[in-house]
C-alpha cells in the first residue's frame, strides 16, 4: 500500500469522525445545550437532529422528565412547640436548562441536594407558623400550596429548576411523646363522652317528667269526664225513676222490692233472718202486697 493511499484513508477517517462529532440528536425526554469551549452558545434545543462545530463545541443533555425527590423524614416543631416527624417528597424538573447548567455545572446531584435543603427549610417555616391541628388536617392543603409556590420561585431563580408539587406522605408523633399524646386524647374523649352521657341523662329526666305530667293530666281529665258522664247518667236515671214513680208509685215499689230480692237471694246458701211481718216480704205474701 502506498503512502498516498494511507494518507487518503487517514483523511477520510478524520472527516467521518468530524462529521460524527458534529451531529447529535435530542430526544423528546431530554433537555440539551451546546457549549463552545465551556461557554453556553445554544440552549433549550428542540427534539430532533442538530449540528455543532466538531471539537470546538460540545452538546450536554439532561433528563427533561418530571423527577421525584424523596426526602428523609425530619423532625419539625409546630406553633405550640410540639414535635412532628414529617415524611415528604417533591416533584421537579429542569425548567431553564441554561440557568441549570450555569448554577450547577450540569451536576444533577447538586440540584437535588439544594432542593432537599430548600424543602426542609420551607417545611420548617410553614409548620412553625401553625398548630398541630392545622398541620395535620386544618390547613394542610394550604401549607403545601404555599410551600410549592415559594420553592418554585426560589429554585427557578437559583437553579433553573421548576418545582411542580410538594406533598407530605406521612406525619407521625415522635415515639417519646406518642404515648403521652394518646393518653391525653383518651382523657379528652372520655370527658367528652361523660358530658354526652350527662346531657343524655338530663334529657331523659326531662322527657320522663314531661311524660308523667302528661299522664297525670290525661288521667285527671279522663276522671273528670268520667265523673261528669256518671253524674249525668245518675241524674238521668233519677229523673227516669222519679217519672216512673210519679206515674205509678205502687209499681215502682214493687220493682224495687223485686230487685232487692234478687240481690239478697243471689246465692243458694244465702240466709236472711227477719220478722215475717216485715215490709220486706209484703210482696211475697200476695201480688197486691197485702198480708
Amino acid at each position: 500500500m502506498s503512502v498516498r493511499n494511507i494518507l487518503i484513508g487517514v483523511i477520510v477517517a478524520l472527516i467521518v469522525l468530524l462529521i460524527a462529532d458534529g451531529v447529535f440528536t435530542v430526544d423528546q425526554r431530554e433537555r440539551a445545550i451546546v457549549l463552545r469551549f465551556g461557554a453556553v452558545t445554544r440552549a433549550d434545543l428542540e427534539p430532533g437532529l442538530h449540528l455543532k462545530l466538531p471539537i470546538a463545541e460540545e452538546a450536554k443533555k439532561f433528563d427533561g422528565r418530571i423527577l421525584t425527590l424523596d426526602s428523609r423524614p425530619e423532625r419539625y416543631f409546630t406553633l405550640e412547640k410540639k414535635p412532628l416527624i414529617v415524611d415528604s417528597f417533591a416533584k421537579w424538573r429542569i425548567g431553564d436548562v441554561q440557568r441549570f447548567y450555569t448554577a450547577s455545572s450540569g451536576d444533577v446531584t447538586r440540584a437535588r441536594n439544594l432542593l432537599a435543603q430548600r424543602v426542609n427549610e420551607g417545611l420548617r417555616n410553614q409548620i412553625s407558623r401553625r398548630d398541630m391541628h392545622e398541620v395535620i388536617s386544618g390547613q394542610r392543603d394550604e401549607l403545601m400550596a404555599e410551600l410549592t409556590q415559594q420553592l418554585n420561585e426560589e429554585m427557578r431563580r437559583e437553579m433553573g429548576v421548576a418545582v411542580i408539587d410538594v406533598r407530605v406522605k406521612k406525619i407521625d408523633l415522635p415515639p417519646e411523646v406518642s404515648s403521652a399524646v394518646y393518653e391525653r386524647m383518651n382523657s379528652e374523649r372520655e370527658i367528652e363522652a361523660q358530658q354526652h352521657r350527662a346531657t343524655g341523662r338530663e334529657q331523659e329526666l326531662g322527657i320522663r317528667a314531661d311524660a308523667q305530667r302528661q299522664a297525670v293530666v290525661i288521667e285527671a281529665e279522663a276522671y273528670r269526664e268520667a265523673e261528669q258522664l256518671r253524674g249525668d247518667g245518675d241524674a238521668r236515671a233519677a229523673s227516669i225513676y222519679a217519672a216512673a214513680y210519679g206515674a205509678d208509685p205502687e209499681f215502682y215499689q214493687f220493682y224495687r222490692s223485686i230487685n232487692a230480692y234478687a240481690q239478697v237471694f243471689r246465692e243458694k246458701g244465702d240466709m236472711l233472718i227477719l220478722d215475717p211481718n216485715s215490709d220486706f216480704f209484703k210482696y211475697l205474701k200476695n201480688g197486691a202486697g197485702r198480708g
